[in-house]
């Protein structure tokens, strides 16, 4: 009698590796709760050091809007926040941007995590047969870059790109392949809550919002968000001017009520108006045959011909009733409308 032949079991599975997916579900809803509840001045800073608590250790980190240049003009950060760097770390780079390769080549590959470490480099500053210029190794060693890891990302309609870069310093180890995939994954979720509350504090309808034509700063002139022709406009008007801050001359010249207005030079004229314990600034766009509705008295008259009423859309945007009335008069006023009706035509144009 002819015996069956037997067959082995398959082999086990190895066990997928659940905690790095268990840690990054806890941080993105330990994110989601931050972005309701932290204060828009203090956003990107709390969810970065809930970053570094939770997901990926660093020693120091930097992040912030830039621009990548064009018609020969280098690279440059427009604003930024940062942990455990000199005040003038910003500043600085704005002056090498040109010969920092890693960050030229993060904004040319968008959503991509880099990583460049020293003790990847051969030695006397040679890599692939390029010198490594003597300025950005002086920097580096200056700032402690000793491992590098940092992903950029666009910005739509504002004209500039969004980027997070961390740092680790001589003897500690470089970043992971487990740590640039959780990097990666949290930024864009960072990115996509902050452009929410953009959103609502900008509150003109989503999505449509002139981004690369305004700007929002807390009480002492600190950005929070700029965009790329309100940063050029106030490049051209303070050629000293190197972000992160309302030029200290602008913020002397502010009106003393709000909403108003303020020049910029001969050519631009600024609007600016509260936002809650927040500047919001705006310029006309360039496409606008006239100058459109403010964003809070476009906000306000959009949610009036909804059918809100002025409590309503005083909750709605964190203001008074009396506050919204004086909207909703600029805005009749400026679109030339009698009563609700027209202002809903006018809208719709």
């Amino acid at each position: 009698m002819q015996a069956h032949p037997t067959t082995s079991p398959p082999p086990p599975r190895a066990a997928p590796a659940l905690e790095p997916l268990r840690a990054l579900s806890a941080s993105l809803l330990q994110l989601a709760a931050l972005a309701r509840t932290a204060p828009p001045e203090g956003l990107l800073l709390q969810a970065l050091q809930m970053l570094r608590g939770t997901l990926v250790d660093f020693d120091t980190a930097w992040w912030g809007e830039v621009s990548a240049g064009d018609a020969g003009a280098p690279p440059r950060n427009w604003l930024h926040g940062s942990i455990g760097l000199a005040k003038g770390f910003a500043a600085e780079w704005n002056a090498l941007a040109m010969a920092d390769l890693f960050a030229q080549q993060s904004m040319d590959q968008l959503g991509v995590v880099l990583r460049e470490s020293a003790d990847d480099m051969p030695p006397q500053g040679v890599e692939q047969g390029v010198e490594i210029p003597p300025d950005i190794d002086a920097f580096c060693r200056r700032h402690g870059l000793y491992h590098c890891m940092a992903i950029t990302v666009a910005m739509p309609k504002s004209g500039l790109m969004f980027f997070v870069s961390m740092y680790r310093g001589p003897g500690r180890p470089n970043f992971t392949d487990t740590e640039a995939a959780l990097f990666g994954e949290f930024v864009p979720h960072l990115l996509a809550h902050w452009q929410h509350r953009l959103e609502q504090l900008q509150t003109a309808p989503a999505g449509n919002g002139p981004w690369d034509s305004y700007a929002l700063a807390d009480g002492a002139g600190q950005l929070l968000f700029v965009g790329l022709r309100v940063g050029r406009a106030l490049q051209a008007a303070y050629p000293d001017w190197s972000g992160t801050a309302l030029p200290a001359a602008l913020l002397g010249a502010l009106p003393a009520t709000l909403p108003g207005s303020l020049a910029l030079g001969r050519a631009c004229r600024l609007r600016l108006e509260a936002c809650g314990p927040l500047l919001a600034i705006s310029m006309p766009s360039p496409h606008d045959s006239k100058p459109p509705l403010a964003p809070r008295e476009l906000s306000a008259a959009t949610l009036y011909a909804h059918g809100q009423s002025y409590k309503d859309i005083a909750t709605t945007l964190g203001l008074t009733p009396a506050t919204v009335r004086t909207y909703l008069r600029s805005a009749y006023a400026q679109l030339g409308v009698r009563n609700k009706v027209e202002l809903v035509a006018a809208l719709r144009r």
